[in-house]
């Protein structure tokens, strides 16, 4: 992780991040959703909504990118748990992207740690994320900084595929 700076997400980071999210989508998530929809997915649009979210949000979602060698190759959100519309005390990771030339190279662990550094550090004792069912790969990386299944799932729907997601959880320890 060397030379590796995790900081607050700036308004200017934001193509970078849809960059980073979206070639994280048609990676990690190539054989899991349709390829049709991984293949319309489009930085610009979506550069755009989160310029909007950025700039509309009421601060209680924390972006933080990872930069190298002062080029951005992270980007991690959390904030307040989301039962369904309702925001509650509890913490939510959600989402975790690294560049896909990136991976292995500790910028997701980075991103993680600083996570649950800030939700602890906030008072939070429980820290929640949704993964893909199927995604193998994520639910080892999770689990390995100590996420576990609570047995909780959620349908999701992509272009009519079922892509169930399963909850995970870890305590937070001051």
């Amino acid at each position: 992780m060397t030379g590796l700076v995790v900081r607050d997400m700036a308004l200017a980071d934001c193509g970078r991040v849809s960059e980073i999210r979206i070639r994280g989508w048609q990676t990690a998530y190539k054989g899991l959703m349709p390829q049709s929809y991984l293949d319309a997915l489009s930085v610009a649009e979506d550069t755009e909504r989160r310029r909007t979210w950025f700039t509309q949000g009421d601060g209680s979602v924390v972006n933080l990118v990872a930069e190298r060698a002062g080029e951005i190759v992270g980007w991690a959100a959390h904030g307040p748990y989301r039962d369904g519309e309702v925001r509650t005390g509890e913490a939510e990771l959600y989402a975790i992207y690294v560049h896909p030339g990136h991976y292995g190279d500790g910028v997701g662990r980075a991103l993680l740690a600083e996570s649950v550094r800030q939700r602890t550090a906030a008072g939070h004792t429980r820290m929640f994320l949704w993964v893909l069912k199927e995604n193998a790969g994520a639910r080892r990386f999770y689990e390995r900084a100590g996420f576990c299944a609570d047995g909780a799932e959620e349908p999701y729907e992509v272009d009519g595929v079922e892509v169930p997601e399963v909850r995970y959880a870890k305590e937070l320890t001051g």
